[in-house]
């Protein structure tokens, strides 16, 4: 019995030791073909590292403000008894926008210019009398004066009536109206904002260490998101002559071009000074760069050592500025070197791959995207 037992361990343990010994083959046979694996080439698009030039732009942040501007207000008290004017609308100087009430006063003029006619026949006659020596000096200052004070009363009538009927003051795009029909009006009480849009004004600042790059006539060229993809371009025509003992910083004013009005007062918008030199910079896809905190990266496209095919190879680089769809690039780079131009996210060093560019992406370096 007992060697009936010890026969059925001894077999146990070889079929345990047979299934192991298989067991490990398999698995060692599968290290093997999982060393030897090699995935299969990643498709690429490519794009060359490029020596361009760029234009040398100072760059800042400005608000626009209009060459004339202000809110028309009334100068005397009275009742709104005429509105001339709709909100937004285009008026040009002495354009009638308001009328107050100015009955009293037009009950008074012609009794003031009939005093003034008084005034005048009695000067003309106490001057004949003056010639007769009929009447004395004083007499005859006493009417010259009486004519005048006259012609001051009529005068001021007909100003209190002028200034009651509100115009504008110059040529300009009107804005909200802030009164109505039959209101009664302080003196100094705003009635409608009016701005000139074309040309506007464009103030900014630069750092002192930029003055002696500056002067009158520079382009300056202006973008902001209340229109995307659009710049607008005008000309540097004020350099202050002072520097602000604060931020050290040079103020500055350009003017603008505004025919179609985008441009509003008050508005922030991005500035660049245009410089005359240009500068050359090596530049690649923005699309490239592989974004990282510690460091940006690209992947160059090299010929894989002592094999066919074509291989990747991570290199760092120090980025500059960004225009359109390009970055400049200070180091870490030569001309002419190929890089990986897309899908960068998913690749890694050393992986194979092979160069498709039949749906490579256009890069620009003043994109204008499709709205879709």
């Amino acid at each position: 019995m007992t060697k009936r037992i010890i026969v059925t361990i001894l077999g146990l343990l070889l079929l345990i030791g047979a299934l192991a010994g298989v067991k490990f083959l398999q698995i060692r046979k599968m290290i093997d073909q999982g060393a030897e694996f090699r995935p299969p080439p990643e498709t690429v698009t490519s794009t060359e590292v490029i020596n361009t030039d760029w234009e040398t732009l100072l760059p800042a942040v400005g608000s626009l403000k209009a060459v004339q501007g202000m809110t028309v207000a009334a100068e005397l008290p009275g009742r709104v008894t005429r509105i001339h004017f709709q909100s937004g609308a285009m008026v040009s100087e002495g354009t009638l926008l308001l009328e107050q009430d100015s009955s009293s006063e037009r009950a008074l003029l012609p009794g003031a210019k009939a005093a003034s006619d008084l005034a005048k026949i009695n000067l003309q006659r106490a001057d004949k009398l003056l010639a007769e020596k009929v009447v004395s000096q004083a007499e005859y200052d006493n009417a010259v004066t009486k004519l005048r004070q006259a012609i001051a009363e009529a005068d001021d009538i007909q100003a209190t009536i002028a200034k009651k009927a509100i115009r504008a003051p110059f040529s300009g795009r009107l804005g909200i109206r802030q009164v109505d029909l039959g209101q009664q009006l302080q003196s100094g009480q705003d009635i409608v904002s009016l701005q000139t849009l074309d040309p506007i004004y464009l103030n900014f600042s630069l750092p002192q260490q930029t003055l002696s790059k500056l002067r009158t006539g520079l382009t300056v060229r202006v973008t902001s998101d209340a229109f995307p993809n659009k710049s607008v371009e005008g000309r540097l025509t004020t350099i202050s002559p002072e520097v602000d003992s604060d931020t050290r910083n040079i103020r500055l004013q350009a003017t603008l071009k505004n025919p179609d009005d985008i441009l509003r007062p008050g508005m922030f918008v991005e500035a660049k000074v245009v410089l005359p030199a240009q500068k050359q910079v090596l530049v690649i896809p923005a699309t490239a760069v592989l974004y990282a905190p510690y460091s940006d990266s690209v992947f160059l496209i090299e010929e894989a050592d002592g094999k066919a095919g074509l291989v990747l190879r991570q290199q760092f680089v120090r980025l500059g500025e960004k225009r359109g769809d390009f970055v400049a690039v200070q180091s870490g780079l030569e001309p002419g070197q190929k890089l990986a131009s897309s899908g960068v996210f998913k690749l890694r060093n050393g992986q194979q791959v092979i160069i498709d560019n039949t749906l490579a992406p256009k890069f620009d370096i003043a994109p204008t995207p499709e709205n879709n």
